[in-house]
């Protein structure tokens, strides 16, 4: 697969997603992506991001909150 933006290489890695949710973002750790070695553009399946939703949505403990005004 190649990159839709610089069209560089494809890799399998975990990455970061920042993940907005019933209004509030979230940062998530050690997600399935596919990267590009080229420019860092990363892909997320549809799969993988309805898992971040449904575990999100369930009752979970934060890492860190921070709360912005």
């Amino acid at each position: 697969m190649l990159c839709e933006l610089c069209g560089g290489q494809i890799a399998k890695k975990k990455a970061k997603r920042q993940h907005w949710l019933q209004g509030k973002l979230y940062f998530v750790e050690n997600v399935d992506a596919e990267v590009c070695s080229e420019c860092g553009e990363r892909y997320f399946h549809a799969t993988t991001l309805d898992e971040i939703d449904q575990v999100l949505s369930a009752e979970h403990e934060a890492k860190e909150c921070i709360e912005l005004k």
